[in-house]
């Protein structure tokens, strides 16, 4: 086995766990690696090149370490029988080579018989096997956030528009109430909980997931509900009167028809000693009302007094649909308008009542006469409060359910309602006007990550088995310099080149089982010629005579072989050429040649 050959697949395994080390260190730091957002091969999966590559780079190293250590267990009884007075179960009998022994099972037969450099050589291949499947699992394809700053065009500024009396955004935002209470709709672009920002642009990105962080303007609703501290229901009248007083004192008073529908709910003006007195901006009740299971009468009310503030804003925007993620306050908005300033000056409308479309304000006389701005008005009435009544009606335990539990309505009334008034706001409180804000693009896009645990295990595993190997196989050619081999072993021709002279394998027949090869060749020792490289018996330890050179020590290193082959050999001769298996003999035999030329040979025959 070329010891180059062992170097060099040990430094390539080296330089693979370090470079690994240093691609994972460069992940860490750089959150991976940047990879088309579109698999670039299309008739494979991203999955199986992430798994089939990586083994293509440990495949040729881990089969290159498994094959010097398989040379390694082949020479392994050969370097036994080279030390000399080598027994057979750990030389002619050892076969580390054996492929149904395999490199694990070898593990407990080297340790049996402490051949320490074929055990080590042999757990380190062993470890060769992880590699595959550590390759095969460091790669990942994640969806990680990467931010770039710009800036980008807002196209709304904090302004009352001009048309609000015409109450079209109070119609579609009561529209878009009720689909959502239908449908179960979400919240629509630049309003969250209560916040609507004002709008800006976002980049053309075609299927990237991500969001836009803006540092804009918002405006915060809060619809400031509570139950009423008393509710009085007089049904003994027609109509019947539903009178409630809110905790701050304040009143409202609903008269309405029972006789013909079980069921009815509305939206009523509160009266409050030296409040408001324009409706548009009044606190208003919600008002529920049905006949239960024993045909009772009961009612229900919700006080709202609608509160708005304006604030520069960090508002984060998904990239898909514009929907807010985010929206967090950095500090009050100071530019003159005419929300924060006059005339407005912060009061916000309550979203269902209008002075100047309905006969219920006692402070304007001078009602509009143009029927389609009251009948939007009517519209936006029945529909916010009608959206609260269905949406109990679509709760566990249906609208009784609701009925009983003491904030049952009030939960689902600021639930409605605060959508109802942050939708309006986006149309009402902002403007056309453009303005360059600074901006954060977070976009989710495809990075190759390698994970750290199999990616370390990996590194850890190629390194030590290619620093230490290297060292375990210099040690193995220690061991072998002094093995005399004219021809590797292979072949069965070679296997016979090597003992078909050597005697013993007279007393050996084919159909012979392991045990009885071991009771045959267990009293003999072995060892390999220093000349012919032949594995010859070696059991009276003597070695060859003195003055015995050349041809005649080649022969006398022979058993049950005369070097004169005219000569007729004796009968034990004969009977262990024809397979009769007498250790004694043998013994005898051996003694006999290691002395020299057998007694039953002359010397002048030479």
């Amino acid at each position: 086995m070329n010891v180059v050959v062992c170097v060099l697949t040990a430094a390539s395994m080296a330089a693979l766990g370090v470079a690994l080390e240093v691609a994972l260190n460069i992940s860490y730091k750089n959150n991976g690696f940047k990879v088309p957002q579109q698999n670039a091969v299309t008739f494979v999966s991203q999955q199986f090149l992430l798994s089939f590559i990586p083994t293509l780079f440990v495949i040729p190293v881990a089969f290159l370490w498994r094959e010097i250590d398989w040379m390694v267990r082949w020479y392994q009884p050969y370097v036994v029988l080279s030390r000399g007075r080598a027994m057979a179960e750990e030389s002619l009998l050892l076969d580390f080579a054996d492929i149904a022994l395999g490199t694990f099972f070898t593990l407990f037969r080297a340790a049996k018989y402490k051949h320490r450099i074929v055990f080590w050589s042999a757990l380190t291949a062993a470890s060769t096997y992880s590699f595959q499947p550590l390759a095969g699992s460091i790669f990942q394809i994640r969806q990680l956030p990467e931010t770039t700053y710009s800036s980008v065009t807002s196209v709304r500024n904090v302004s009352l528009v001009q048309d609000v009396a015409q109450l079209n955004d109070f119609v579609a935002a009561a529209g878009f109430a009720e689909a959502a209470v239908a449908h179960n709709l979400t919240d629509p672009p630049f309003v969250m909980r209560g916040w609507a920002t004002a709008e800006f642009n976002f980049p053309t990105i075609s299927g990237v997931n991500g969001s836009m962080n803006v540092n804009t303007t918002g405006v915060q609703t809060n619809v400031t509900c509570r139950n009423p501290s008393t509710t009085q229901l007089n049904a003994a009248s027609t109509p019947f009167v539903l009178t409630a007083t809110s905790p701050e004192g304040c009143s409202s008073t609903v008269s309405f028809d029972a006789s013909t529908v079980s069921q009815q709910y509305g939206v009523a003006p509160v009266q409050c000693d030296g409040g408001q007195t324009n409706i548009t901006f009044q606190p208003v009740m919600f008002w529920f009302f049905h006949l239960n299971s024993t045909n009772q009468p009961e009612a229900k009310g919700v006080f709202c007094t609608p509160v708005i503030d304006v604030f520069s804003v960090a508002a984060s925007a998904n990239l898909n649909n514009g929907s807010l993620v985010s929206v967090n306050k950095l500090s009050g908005y100071t530019l003159a308008n005419n929300v924060t300033g006059p005339p407005l000056n912060k009061r916000a409308y309550n979203g269902v009542l209008f002075a100047f479309a309905s006969s219920d304000d006692s402070s304007n006389n001078n009602t509009s006469v143009d029927p389609f701005i009251r009948a939007r008005a009517q519209t936006v009435r029945s529909g916010v409060s009608g959206a609260i009544f269905r949406l109990a009606t679509q709760q566990a335990g249906g609208l009784q359910a609701t009925f009983d539990l003491p904030n049952g309505f009030l939960d689902l009334t600021i639930r409605v309602y605060t959508q109802h008034l942050s939708i309006a706001a986006k149309s009402i409180y902002f403007v056309t006007a453009s303005s360059e804000l600074p901006s954060a693009l977070t976009q989710y896009l495809p990075r190759l990550w390698i994970d750290p645990l199999p990616g370390h295990a990996l590194a850890i595993m190629l390194f030590l088995v290619g620093f230490l190997g290297m060292f375990i196989h210099i040690l193995g050619r220690r061991a072998r310099r002094n093995l005399i081999l004219c021809a590797p072993p292979g072949s069965i021709a070679a296997v016979m080149a090597l003992t078909s002279r050597s005697g013993f394998g007279e007393l050996l027949l084919p159909y012979d089982d392991e045990k009885t090869l071991e009771q045959k060749l267990g009293g003999l020792r072995y060892r390999l010629d220093s000349r012919t490289g032949a594995i010859v018996a070696d059991d009276s330890g003597m070695g060859t005579p003195d003055g015995v050179k050349g041809r005649d020590e080649a022969m006398i290193s022979l058993l049950g072989k005369s070097h004169e082959p005219e000569l007729e050999l004796p009968q034990h001769a004969r009977d262990r050429a024809s397979g009769i298996s007498l250790h004694e003999n043998s013994s005898q035999y051996a003694l006999q040649a290691a002395a020299g030329y057998p007694p039953w040979v002359a010397k002048d025959a030479a």
